[in-house]
C-alpha cells in the first residue's frame, strides 16, 4: 500500500479515538483461498483491490466473501441519493466482491438506504440479511419482515435474524416456517449480552447463524459460544469488531507492528479484522462504515491469510499493555 494511504488510515485511528472519547477466538469447513470474485488490480481510493477470500456457511457449504457490511448508524441517512459517501461505500463493497449486507428495522432508515443504493447501482444479487424486532406478536413480525423486503428490494431474504432475542419464541417459529417454504434461506439470532442463551440456541439445531460481538478486547465468546458453533455447525457473524472505535483509541500513536506484513495487513483496522477471522468458528465480521476509504481498509482485511495463533496472542498483548 502506498505511504500516503497509510497516513490516511492513521487519521481514521485519530478520528475514531476522538469519537470514542466523546461518546464514551476449533474448526469449520476449510476456508477457500482468494479467488477472482472482484476486479483484481482495480484502483480505488488509493488502494489496489484484489480478490477477497471466501468462507463456507457450515449448514450448507455455500461460499460467501470473508468480509461483510454492517449498516447500524452509518446507513441511517436522510437522503441516499444525495450522499456520495454512501454511494462510494456501496460501490466499493461491490467492487471488492462483497455480498453480505446486514441491516435491521432497529437501524431506522438503513434498510431503505440499502435498497436505494442497490437500485441506483443496478444490483439486486447481494446476500441480504436483516432482522425481525418487535414484541407485538407473530403477525406484527410477519408484516415487519415483508416491509423490510420492500425497503431493501428483495423478495426473499438470505438470512433473517431475531434481533437481540426479542420475541424469540414467537418469531423463531415463523422463521422456521419461512425457511421450510423457501421464503428465506437461513435462520439466525443476534445477541450482545445473554451468551448462555445463545449457546443453548446454537446447540438446539434450529439455527444456521448467530450474530455476536467479538474483538481483540472482547473475547468472552471464545470460551463456550464459538466452540459450540464449531460443534453444531452454526455460522458466526461478528458485530462490533472495533468495539465502537475504542480499539483505535487503544493503539493511538502506536506503529503497526512489522510482523503484520506477513499477513498482508497494512493498518490496525485490518489487524483487528484478521484477528477475528483467525478464529476457526468465525464466518465473517460485518464492520460498518460511511466512508469509502474505511470500506477499502475493511475489505482489504479479506485479502491474504488471517492471523495465526501466535500473531493473535501478540496482538492481544499489544492491546493489554
Amino acid at each position: 500500500m502506498e505511504k500516503g494511504h497509510k497516513q490516511e488510515f492513521a487519521s481514521r485511528r485519530t478520528f475514531l479515538a476522538t469519537a470514542a472519547g466523546a461518546a464514551m477466538a476449533g474448526s469449520l469447513a476449510p476456508v477457500v483461498k482468494a479467488t477472482p470474485m472482484a476486479p483484481v488490480g482495480e484502483q480505488g481510493h488509493g488502494v489496489q483491490r484484489a480478490a477477497i477470500r471466501r468462507v463456507r456457511i457450515p449448514s450448507s457449504g455455500e461460499l460467501i466473501p470473508a468480509i461483510g457490511l454492517g449498516t447500524s448508524r452509518t446507513f441511517d441517512a436522510d437522503s441516499a441519493a444525495a450522499n456520495e459517501n454512501l454511494i462510494g461505500v456501496m460501490q466499493g463493497f461491490l467492487d471488492w466482491g462483497g455480498s453480505v449486507i446486514d441491516s435491521s428495522p432497529m437501524y431506522k432508515r438503513a434498510e431503505e438506504i440499502c435498497g436505494t443504493l442497490c437500485r441506483r447501482l443496478g444490483r439486486d444479487d447481494l446476500f441480504y440479511a436483516t432482522k425481525v424486532w418487535t414484541k407485538e406478536g407473530k403477525q406484527a413480525g410477519i408484516e415487519q419482515m415483508k416491509r423490510s423486503g420492500e425497503l431493501m428490494g428483495t423478495k426473499r431474504f438470505d438470512l433473517m435474524q431475531v434481533h437481540n432475542l426479542v420475541g424469540l419464541d414467537v418469531h423463531i417459529e415463523t422463521l422456521k416456517e419461512w425457511r421450510s417454504s423457501g421464503r428465506l434461506r437461513y435462520v439466525g439470532v443476534t445477541e450482545m449480552r445473554n451468551m448462555k442463551k445463545v449457546e443453548e440456541l446454537v446447540a438446539s439445531g434450529v439455527l444456521d447463524f448467530i450474530q455476536i460481538p467479538y474483538s481483540v478486547t472482547d473475547r468472552r465468546v471464545e470460551e463456550r459460544v464459538l466452540p459450540a458453533c464449531i460443534e453444531h455447525g452454526v455460522a458466526a457473524l461478528v458485530m462490533q469488531p472495533y468495539q465502537g472505535g475504542r480499539l483505535f483509541g487503544a493503539v493511538n500513536g502506536k506503529t503497526v507492528p512489522e510482523w503484520a506484513e506477513n499477513f498482508g495487513a497494512n493498518s490496525w483496522g485490518q489487524l483487528f479484522l484478521k484477528f477475528i477471522l483467525g478464529h476457526d468458528a468465525v464466518t465473517i465480521p460485518i464492520p460498518a462504515t460511511s466512508k469509502p476509504h474505511h470500506l477499502d481498509d475493511n475489505m482489504g482485511a479479506g485479502v491474504g491469510e488471517p492471523l495465526d495463533q501466535d500473531a493473535r496472542t501478540k496482538l492481544v498483548k499489544i492491546l493489554e499493555s
